[in-house]
Order: structure tokens, then C-alpha cells, then sequence
């Protein structure tokens, strides 16, 4: 019997349809000697520290740090089902192929699962880059060795140990540090979310540090032959500061009193035609980039809505991808592609028919190709009016730049103009534009509004200064994050490196965190109260500055965690090893809880900064007026009334602020509306099985249970868990 392993019921239920597998079973689908099951994303997750030593659930600086000499992995609880179908399965079955997202998280998810049931039997894998019929027919047809893809396993485990080590160890360690100082709540370091937050604290204190100075624009308005044009003047190196701004007022003013009303002369007058060729199609961050920009999309919000255009949809290639080329296999594609585009939605209809299938833009690039391709619709036709308005968009703008790669280049003529008027230069440039290309189906940029059409003139033609004004300015503090721009900076850290050994071991490619992880870690920063959004913007709260604050630079320097990106991207690729990471991160945690424990032993830290925190974030119970206070439970954080036990109220979390408790009665008579509950480690937190709804406290009204109160999902009838509450 063969076993296709696959990562969600849904991917299972795609491949099945192609592989005419139909017969349901408990936990798969069956059919010809060929079972489909899944797992539910990751059915096992790293051992907690007490499950190496019952003493290690006290949290001392003396216990630290922890370091497992050998790792343990435990099912899920939500997962115990699952597993064992899995387990049972692999027991009937000659050989497996792994079918689980074609990314290092989607091997993980598969081979930990092979690994703890001893799985020793033939094993290949199905490399899927779209889940429509023709995507999963074309994978089949090419499956892999297992051994291809096993490096990604390898990568996949560093980077849960590595994420294990920092975070367990550390956090632990500042969390004790920041109770000394008067922090109540749990203080998280994280291999990634601290260098990101550090990140946002450096730009909001250079924005606040900034000293704005002026600087002085004199503008020429000219009299030429053919009309009339607006130069800027050019300052002199001795007027100048390091950007070429005139740092001096007298002299511009002396500018513009000297050449009012003069003749001078045009020194240069050249054009020059330009072409533009397509925008490459997206990768994720692009895409999540761009979406923001235009709409103000948060990245996971682009993340999930680009997941259901892979995954409900069928309309687009996999999302996860850091990559915006293509193979040039795919070319034999083209026209199949831009058909079901066409056939998805006949507004693009026209744009397609003007297209030339035939034209080859720099896209098709073998050699730049990674795991994954760029982002593109699928050949296989999709319905449009199913879609929520997010996905109509991010489709439209996915398919719009696939448009755009069979349009010619937007062609242009640059025109540089050059004016000598007593002994001072002044110069404009404009675009005309020519050749509309890729234009007509992306649309013109912002910077073509702002461009103006100049006259014809020629060199030594006549020049007159018929007015000129002169602007104060002031010079601008860096602008704030938005969730787009802070996605760009973790991805582009090494191009921002200085220091020059590092810039050595970095490639200007390396960032923090992967494609798939970016979104999520903003996330966590917002949940755990270290970030906040103002409007579009990302700022620091007190207390992920005061954090900030208490960490050395090795923890929040991102370039840190870019060089153990980099080496699991090298293990990734095979060129790195597992136990030489594991043994070098165990070494760094070492060494970083060592100067922790000097720094808590001898001095504690200013505790003002968190009591300053405390005293402006406090939120009031709705039931007795005492604040509330941010806890995580097993399933994730909610609120709490810091009046427990005597006061049992809660409050989901909604990005590190206390959300709205629902109220409303189902059909089946019982009411959802809780605040109350018997375990605030419970209620009022994502529901662990469906991990949409939140769990609030119900009370039960027929059967032998009837008024006594439960625990249950808001998603509930399609989601049933529930538990009775710890009495």
C-alpha cells in the first residue's frame, strides 16, 4: 500500500481527486492500494523543559540554561487522534510519499511524524507548486527521491532547536529579571521577534531624536524659445551639505537677486530614449509590500488571503515563495495560463488579446529560480464572485503582472537640460513618455504625474531668468514602519550592514525570518503588547522599548539572526551541518545567560520604564473596576482580571489590547456571552482544534448537565470542542 502524507484535509482531498482516491476512512481516503491522510499542520511540538525535569517548571536563574543533551518531541493534545491514525497507517504501508507543502516547515511537518514511528520503507516526495488538477498531474508525474528534499528536515529541526534554546533559556532569564524590576507579566525573547522589535524601537527613537534643520531650494523659472520651463538651481560644494542641499539662506537669496531678469545660456540639452522592461510577478514580500502600500493590508492578512487563493480557490501558484522568476520550462504554459485568466474574469479580456505570448521578458530565468517560483494564477479557471473583495485583489494584481510579461518595454525619451546664468547652474529633467508597453496593464507610477514635458531647446539657445523664488525646507525624520516596510527591512538586513567582518560572512541577500515566518512574527509582537498600530503605522510600546533596553546587542542585533539564517539556509541546501548549529547556538545561549546572570546579580535595572508602562496601559475589569492584566493560557493569551480568583472576568486578546466579549444565543438555546469563567487559563483564548473561534464559558440546558457551565468554541456547530471547567 502506498501512503501520500499530506499537511491539511484539503490538500489531501486535491491530490485524492487526481489519484481517483474516493473511499472515506477514518482519518484518510482511500482507494486502489492507495491511502491519503494529513496532519493538521504540526502534529508534534518540541517538549516542554519539565518533560526533560519536573524541576525545571520553576522558573530560577539557577536551573539555566537548559540545554537537552538529547531533543524530545510530544504529539499535540488536539493531535492524539490523528497521530495515531497516521501511526496505524504507516504500519500497512510499503512505501510513503511525502506530499506536505513543498517548503522547509511542510518536510518538517511530514518527516518528524516518519522519524518518531521509526519509518524505515522506500520514501519520495510530490513537489507542489499549485494545487489545481494540471499542477498536481504534472507533480505526480515527476516525483522525487526523498533524499532530495531531506536537507530541508535538517534545516527545519536547527530551526526549532535554535528558536527552542533562545526562547526557553531566555526568556525565562529576563522574565526573572524584569519581576526584580517590577514587571509582573512573562518578558519573551525570541530568536527572530527580538531583533524585529529592535528594529522598530530604532526607528521610533530616530524619528523622536530627530532635529529637523533647514536647507534652501532656489528655483529659475526661463524664457526660452519654444516656451517656458522650471529648473532647480545647483548648490556649490562649499554651500552644500553631504546630500547637495544649500545649507546657507544668504547665499541662495543672493542667488535669486542675481538672476532675475538675466540672460543665460542652455549648456546641455539631452535626450536620451529609455526603456523599462516589465515588473518581475511577486514573491510573498513583494506582495505583501505592495498590498500594503496600496491598501493598507496587514502582511498576515495578505499571507492567509494569498493561502486561500492557493488552497479554495485553486487561482494561484504556492504563496510561500522568495522568489520572482520563472523556469523557462513554464513557458509552455503561457497560453493555458493567460486562457483561464480570461475565463476567471472576462474584464481582462482585452488586455490579453493585445498581448504577445511569444515575447520573452527576464523572467524566464532558470538559474534564479529557488525552491519555489514567482506567484502566478493558475491555468485552471477560477469564479470570481466567490471571492471576498481582499482575494479579488491580490488577484488582480497577481494576474495584472503576469499580464505584463508578454507587453513590450514602456519606452520613454529622459530629457536633461543644463543653465549657466551668472556663473550659476541650474538643471531639470522630464519624461515624455513614448511607447506605453507593460503600462497599459499595470498602470502609470506616481512619479509620471510628477514629471513635467519640457520644450525643445538647444545648446547656447538664450535663457531667461523671468523669476526666482527660493523655499525654506526642512529636512525629514525617517518615516515609521508599516507592516509592508518592516517586512522589507527583515528581509533586506544584509544589505544594510556596515560592520565589515559581517559583511564578509552576510550575503547581501540575507534578512530575518523566511517567507512564511515574517507575517507571524509581527503578529507575536502585537500580541505580546511590544508593538501597536497607529493608524497604518508600527510603533514600540513602553514595554518592548523597555525590553529592548534590559537585552544586550548580540540578542537584538539583527544581523545575529541573519547569519543563522544564512546557515540554515546553508543546511537547507546541503552545505551545512545540524549538529554543528545546534552545538553553536547551545554555546551562544550559554554565553548570553551568563553575562544575565551578572547583570541581574549585581544591579537591578531601572524598573521605571515598566511601572511607567503599567500605570498607561491598564485596562479596567468590566465586572469590578480592577485592571486587567495580559496572560497566556494554553492556547494562547487573553485577559484577566487581576482580582483572581475572587474576580473570574476575561477578555480575549486582540493584538495585545483586551477584545470584545460576544453575545448571542445559537439555535440550541444555550448562551455564548462569558465573562465569567472557572479557568482563565482557558476561556476567552483560540479554540487549540479549529483555531479560528475563541473558547468562552456556555451553559449547558438539557441532560443530566443542565445549568452547569462549560467551556466551548464560538465556531461551534462546524467546531464542537468543549471541556468542563477545572472545578
Amino acid at each position: 500500500m502506498k501512503l501520500y502524507l499530506c499537511e491539511k484535509p484539503s490538500q489531501a482531498r486535491d491530490i485524492s481527486r487526481v489519484l481517483g482516491v474516493r473511499q472515506k476512512g477514518e482519518g484518510c481516503l482511500k482507494g486502489n492500494d492507495i491511502v491519503v491522510t494529513w496532519c493538521f499542520g504540526h502534529l508534534l511540538e518540541m517538549a516542554p523543559p519539565d518533560a526533560y525535569d519536573e524541576a525545571l517548571k520553576r522558573w530560577r536563574f539557577d536551573t539555566l540554561p537548559i540545554t537537552p543533551q538529547r531533543w524530545k518531541l510530544v504529539v499535540k493534545k488536539s493531535a492524539r487522534k490523528q497521530y495515531k491514525v497516521i501511526q496505524q497507517l504507516l504500519k500497512q504501508s510499503t512505501d510513503v510519499v511525502i506530499a506536505t507543502d513543498a517548503d522547509r516547515e511542510g518536510e518538517t511537518i511530514a518527516r518528524e511524524i516518519l522519524a518518531r514511528c521509526r519509518w524505515r520503507g522506500p520514501l519520495s516526495r510530490l513537489w507542489l507548486s499549485a494545487l489545481d488538477d494540471a499542477s498536481i498531474r504534472k507533480a505526480l508525474s515527476n516525483i522525487l527521491p526523498g533524499s532530495k528534499t531531506e536537507p530541508l528536515y535538517f534545516a527545519g529541526l536547527g530551526r526549532a532547536r535554535a528558536d527552542w534554546l533562545v526562547g526557553m533559556n531566555l526568556t525565562r532569564a529576563y522574565t526573572l529579571m524584569g519581576q526584580q524590576n517590577g514587571h509582573a507579566g512573562v518578558l519573551s525573547v525570541g530568536r527572530v521577534q527580538t531583533p524585529t522589535l529592535n528594529l522598530v524601537v530604532e526607528r521610533d527613537r530616530a524619528i523622536e531624536q530627530f532635529t529637523p534643520s533647514p536647507y534652501y531650494d532656489v528655483f529659475g523659472e526661463f524664457k526660452v524659445t519654444n516656451g517656458c520651463l522650471k529648473a532647480k538651481w545647483t548648490a556649490p560644494k562649499t554651500a552644500a551639505d553631504a546630500n547637495g542641499r544649500c545649507v546657507n539662506e544668504q547665499t541662495a537669496r543672493a542667488v535669486v537677486q542675481k538672476i532675475k531678469g538675466q540672460q543665460g545660456c542652455i549648456t546641455k540639452a539631452e535626450t536620451k530614449r529609455e526603456r523599462d522592461p516589465p515588473p518581475l510577478p511577486f514573491d510573498l514580500s513583494s506582495l505583501q509590500q505592495e498590498a500594503s502600500k496600496r491598501w493598507g493590508m496587514g502582511a498576515k492578512e495578505v499571507l492567509d488571503t494569498a493561502q486561500a487563493l492557493y488552497e479554495t480557490h485553486k487561482a494561484l501558484t504556492y504563496p510561500r515563495t522568495d522568489c520572482r522568476y520563472l523556469p523557462v520550462s513554464q513557458r509552455a504554459e503561457v497560453t493555458q495560463v493567460l486562457a483561464g485568466i480570461k475565463q476567471s474574469d472576462n474584464r481582462y479580456t482585452p488586455l490579453i488579446d493585445a498581448a504577445d505570448p511569444k515575447l520573452r521578458s527576464r523572467v524566464w530565468n532558470d538559474k534564479k529560480v529557488s525552491a519555489h517560483h514567482a506567484i502566478i494564477p493558475t491555468a485552471t479557471p477560477t469564479n470570481v464572485t466567490r471571492m471576498s473583495e481582499q482575494e479579488r485583489r491580490l488577484y488582480a494584481l497577481v494576474c495584472r503582472h503576469y499580464i505584463a510579461q508578454f507587453y513590450p518595454p514602456f519606452e520613454y525619451d529622459k530629457t536633461v537640460i543644463d543653465i549657466s546664468i551668472c556663473d550659476e547652474r541650474f538643471r531639470t529633467t522630464g519624461k515624455v513618455p513614448q511607447i506605453k508597453g507593460w503600462r497599459a496593464v499595470v498602470g502609470k507610477s506616481k512619479a509620471d504625474d510628477d514629471t513635467p514635458i519640457l520644450p525643445v531647446v538647444t545648446v547656447n539657445e538664450i535663457a531667461e531668468a523671468t523669476n526666482a523664488t527660493l523655499e525654506t525646507k526642512q529636512t525629514k525624520p525617517p518615516t515609521p514602519f508599516t507592516e509592508g516596510t518592516l517586512i522589507a527591512a527583515m528581509k533586506s538586513v544584509g544589505k544594510s550592514i556596515t560592520d565589515a567582518k559581517l559583511k564578509k560572512i552576510l550575503r547581501e541577500t540575507a534578512g530575518i525570518g523566511t517567507e512564511a515566518t515574517r507575517a507571524s512574527i509581527i503578529e507575536t509582537l502585537f500580541q505580546r503588547d511590544f508593538i501597536e498600530q497607529q493608524k497604518k503605522q508600527i510603533v514600540s510600546t513602553t514595554t518592548g522599548r523597555a525590553l529592548i533596553d534590559m537585552l544586550p546587542d548580540a540578542i537584538k542585533a539583527p544581523a545575529t539572526t541573519a547569519v543563522w539564517e544564512q546557515a540554515l539556509d546553508d543546511i537547507a541546501q546541503g552545505n551545512g551541518d545540524l549538529d554543528t548549529f545546534t552545538d553553536n547556538q547551545t554555546q551562544w545561549v550559554s554565553d548570553i545567560l551568563q553575562q544575565a546572570k551578572q547583570q541581574a546579580g549585581s544591579s537591578k535595572q531601572s524598573s521605571q520604564s515598566f511601572e511607567n508602562h503599567d500605570a498607561t496601559i491598564e485596562h479596567a475589569c468590566p465586572e469590578c473596576d480592577k485592571p486587567l492584566r495580559r496572560r497566556k493560557g494554553k492556547s494562547g493569551f487573553f485577559w484577566g482580571c487581576s482580582g483572581y480568583p475572587d474576580c473570574k472576568a476575561t477578555r480575549p486578546d486582540n493584538r495585545g489590547k483586551p477584545g470584545n466579549a460576544k453575545s448571542r444565543t445559537t439555535s440550541k438555546g444555550y448562551s455564548k456571552s462569558a465573562p465569567h469563567t472557572h479557568s482563565p487559563e482557558e476561556a476567552c483564548s483560540p479554540c487549540p482544534l479549529c483555531k479560528s473561534g475563541n473558547l468562552v464559558q456556555r451553559t449547558a440546558k438539557k441532560g443530566k448537565n443542565a445549568g452547569q457551565p462549560f467551556i466551548g468554541c464560538t465556531a461551534y456547530p462546524t467546531c464542537k470542542h468543549f471541556s468542563w471547567p477545572a472545578t
